[in-house]
């Protein structure tokens, strides 16, 4: 009985594991609950320099991803130039994607640079990736279509 069920139960394991590599470099923009940022305002990192929980009133669907916003006016500025305020590479975390992998990402550690927006996984690792920005912009910029190829 035993080895009968191996066989289905690899089967099973593998289907259920294949997929995964490409999940993990899809930019699908948002965590398991389908939320981008966990709910921050994008545009809020731009007009207030700080990270600001959106709301559910003020929502729309982007990228298969749910924004949420701090107010109308935000939603329709992102609704009219989502590419402007959206963070790069998918919203994975800047440092990780310099690294050749994804990660996701804590909205409280971020830096808009050239006005662009990078998160990182956490304060630790963006002081990490604040030691040399423009060498892990680079170096992500670089990773992040062969993360997208494979």
């Amino acid at each position: 009985m035993r080895e009968r069920l191996a066989l289905p139960t690899g089967i099973l394991l593998l289907a259920v594991l294949a997929p995964w590599p490409a999940l993990a470099i899809d930019p699908v923009w948002s965590n398991w609950r389908g939320l981008a940022l966990r709910g921050h305002d994008p545009v809020a990192y731009f007009d207030e320099a700080r990270a600001l929980p959106g709301s559910a009133d003020h929502s729309l669907e982007w990228k298969g991803a749910t924004w949420r916003f701090s107010s109308a006016e935000r939603l329709e500025r992102f609704r009219a130039e989502p590419g402007r305020y959206a963070p790069q590479y998918g919203g994975y975390c800047a440092y990780a994607v310099a690294s050749g992998s994804t990660a996701s990402v804590d909205p409280e550690a971020w830096r808009i640079v050239d006005g662009k927006l990078y998160l990182n996984y956490s304060r630790s690792i963006q002081a990490e990736w604040d030691k040399d920005v423009p060498g892990y912009i680079r170096r992500a910029d670089e990773s992040w279509p062969r993360l997208l190829a494979d």
